[in-house]
This record gives C-alpha cells, sequence and structure tokens, in this order.
C-alpha cells in the first residue's frame, strides 16, 4: 500500500508510539483488502464503548494511548445512562469502569454523545460523498445508504485509529466497485411504520452482506429508513441499500446501463412481513423497550401522543440521544408522567440491565436480533401502537 512521506514517518514512529500503532492498525486493514492508499475522513463514529463488550483489556487498550483526535469524532452507545444509571439497575461496579472508559476517550478529544444515531445530532459530520470511519452498524447503513456518504463497518480499534491519524483504508464502500447493487428487491404490498423493521429483519437475511436494491409501493421516511438498515444490518451484515427513488442511486460504472440485470432478484409478500409478528404476538413480556437505533424527536412525538394521559402497567424505556432529549424537554415530561422512562447515552441491546428480564417486547429489528444473542433476553417483536398498548396494559 503505498504511503506519503508524512505516512511513512508515523508509520515509523517519529510522532510517538501511539500514532505508530494507529498507522500501524490501518496500514495491516489496507494490505488485508488490497487498498492502494489512505483516504482522508470526515467524521468517526467509534464502537467499543460499553463495558460489557470490551471489559478491563479494552479499557486498559484505551487508556494507554496519547494524543487526541484530528477529525470530528463521537461514540457509540455506552452500557448505562451516564447520569441516570442507577435508575437503570446498574452497580456501583460497573458504574465506576463505564465512566473510566468514557473519561478515556474524553482526554483523547472524543465527544463523548453516546449514541447510534450520530446524524440525528450533527449536520455536519457526514454528507453525500464524504469518506467516513464509523463503525455502528446501523450508523454505518444509514450514512452509506440515506446521506450517501462512504464508509465501512470499521472495529472499533480501527476507528479509533482513525479519528487519532485523520484517514482510512481505501477499500471496500469507499470505492465505487463496491456500491454496485447485488440483489433487487421487490416488495408487493404497501407498508405500514413498522413494516421496514420487519421488513429488514427478513431481506438481511436473505442478502447477507449483499446490497439491495429496493423496489417499493410505499415512500419511506427517514425514520423508517433507519429502521430498514438497522434489521438488515443485524440479521445480516448489509452495509449498503438502496430504495429507488428515495435514496442517493448507485454509481453507474463509465460506459455502462444502470440496468442491474445481473442482480438476484426476490419477491417480499406481505405475508412474511406478517409473519414476524406473528412469530412474538401473544407472549407474555416483562418490559417494552423503543430507541433502537435511538429514537428521534418525532419518534418521541408520537410515543408521547400514543401514551397521553394514560399510565404504563408494565416497565417501558425509551431510548435516545441525550441532545434529542435536552432538546425537547415538554416531550420527555409528556412521555415520563405516564411512568415510562427515558434513558440515554444507551440502549437495550448494550447494557447489562437488560440481563434482569425474562422477555422484552420491541418494536425495532436490529433488537429482535441481538437480545437473545447480547442481552441474554427473549425477545417478541411488535409495532409501536403494539408496543405501547402491551406497556398499558391492553394486550399480552
Amino acid at each position: 500500500m503505498y504511503l506519503s512521506r508524512d505516512e511513512e514517518a508515523v508509520y515509523r514512529g517519529d510522532r510517538g508510539e501511539t500514532l505508530r500503532r494507529m498507522m500501524e492498525i490501518l496500514v495491516a486493514l489496507g494490505d488485508i483488502y488490497g487498498a492502494e492508499r489512505l483516504v482522508q475522513v470526515k467524521s468517526v463514529q467509534i464502537a467499543g464503548v460499553s463495558y460489557k463488550n470490551i471489559g478491563d483489556a479494552g479499557l486498559e487498550w484505551i487508556s494507554d494511548l496519547e494524543g487526541e483526535v484530528v477529525v470530528p469524532s463521537i461514540l457509540n452507545p455506552a452500557g448505562m445512562d451516564l447520569y441516570c444509571w442507577r435508575d437503570m439497575g446498574i452497580s456501583e461496579q460497573f458504574a465506576s469502569k463505564q465512566q473510566e472508559i468514557i473519561e478515556a476517550y474524553r482526554r483523547l478529544g472524543v465527544t463523548v454523545d453516546c449514541t447510534c444515531t450520530p446524524y440525528q445530532i450533527y449536520d455536519d459530520l457526514a454528507q453525500r460523498d464524504d469518506h467516513l470511519a464509523w463503525s455502528e452498524s446501523s450508523a454505518v447503513s444509514y450514512a452509506n445508504s440515506v446521506i450517501g456518504a462512504r464508509s465501512n463497518r470499521e472495529g472499533g480499534p480501527s476507528a479509533l485509529a482513525a479519528a487519532l491519524i485523520g484517514k482510512t483504508a481505501l477499500y471496500g464502500y469507499h470505492l465505487d466497485i463496491n456500491r454496485q447493487p447485488s440483489h433487487i428487491i421487490e416488495v408487493k404490498a404497501e407498508l405500514a411504520s413498522s413494516d421496514y423493521g420487519a421488513l429488514g429483519f427478513l431481506v438481511g437475511r436473505e442478502v447477507g452482506d449483499g446490497v439491495p436494491l429496493f423496489r417499493l409501493r410505499s415512500t419511506p421516511s427517514r425514520d423508517e429508513l433507519k429502521a430498514l438498515g438497522a434489521a438488515m444490518a443485524a440479521s445480516g451484515s448489509v452495509a449498503l441499500y438502496y430504495v429507488d427513488g428515495v435514496t442517493p442511486g448507485p454509481p453507474v460504472p463509465p460506459g455502462s446501463a444502470a440496468d442491474h440485470d445481473e442482480c438476484e432478484r426476490i419477491g417480499i409478500e406481505k405475508e412474511e412481513i406478517e409473519a414476524v409478528y406473528g412469530e412474538s404476538r401473544g407472549a407474555d413480556v416483562d418490559i417494552v423497550a423503543l430507541g433502537c437505533p435511538h429514537c428521534s424527536r418525532e419518534e418521541l412525538e408520537r410515543i408521547a401522543d400514543l401514551l397521553a394521559g394514560q399510565r404504563v402497567q408494565k416497565e417501558m424505556w425509551v431510548c435516545t440521544a441525550r441532545k434529542i432529549r435536552d432538546s425537547c424537554p415538554e416531550l420527555v415530561e409528556r412521555i415520563e408522567s405516564s411512568g415510562a422512562r427515558i434513558f440515554c447515552d444507551t440502549c437495550m441491546v448494550v447494557s447489562p440491565a437488560t440481563e434482569g428480564f425474562g422477555r422484552m417486547m420491541v418494536n425495532s429489528g436490529k433488537a429482535l436480533v441481538y437480545l437473545p444473542g447480547l442481552g441474554g433476553v427473549d425477545a417478541a417483536f411488535g409495532s409501536l401502537e403494539e408496543c405501547i398498548d402491551v406497556a398499558l396494559g391492553r394486550r399480552r
């Protein structure tokens, strides 16, 4: 892989041990994936934040690093609400370790807004054709697909390396050749809002790490696109998708037509989407959890409207970014007056607080995939309206 004179100096260790180690990570990735060079990145989103996931070894690794990030960099959700962790049932020991991780990142200049939806709180982190080094699966999907930026799904160490160096290896979804559709998905039904998570759950299992192009009869909102991509990234490993006439389209190679004749075609019927709900309906749940990925302000408004003037009968969590929460105190008051709890900085997937429940109801295809393995809790799937009905005790 070609390195400029300045990059070679960093690789030799002329700029210090931390940057040498970071450059070593980027060069190793470039060599593995056949990158010709490094490319400057606009921003970085770093996974490896929850103490539940990285443990003492990860904390020690981050704490040993020196220096400061050179591009805007933000964190993935932590293992707890950084302020209201006691309300989640988090232990003092876990909280202490989690705060050490946050402070280690803060010393490196990373912005400690812990969210899987950085695009909801900062407009300038990513624009079309920007090169990024983001690591959370749903954030990568949204950046590539809805914004039209370019990012691979980075691991925590490689994302942090990119933040400290300001560059990443030029391979994968940074290149036009890898941004071509592999599957055409014909959805033969009008979709309700929550159906996008169910659709993503199905399609991710079908296409794996492919690049699906959807032809829909409905026009999804940004929150619905967020849910679609998050579910596909979890049930498969989809990092880029297209929705015909809605998202930025795939690059057209010189001298070729964008007919996609070589793509595999998959039809999705309404009955298949309904089956995702059918597997979960009618079962008792201990808790209802919303906000995976983190809720937008518009989603908080909808939740507040559905809860208006009523009291929940089951534990109910709503997860969002702290900046979203702080921007709408009136919505927070309306939601929490029902007995539901709004938590920031974390979510039901990465927090050990989830482990105290037997069965959790969600409206997220992503959480439906991850909760049994990562949270050790059985998951039930329903629409937002069904989830709130269950929380209010209107149905099982």
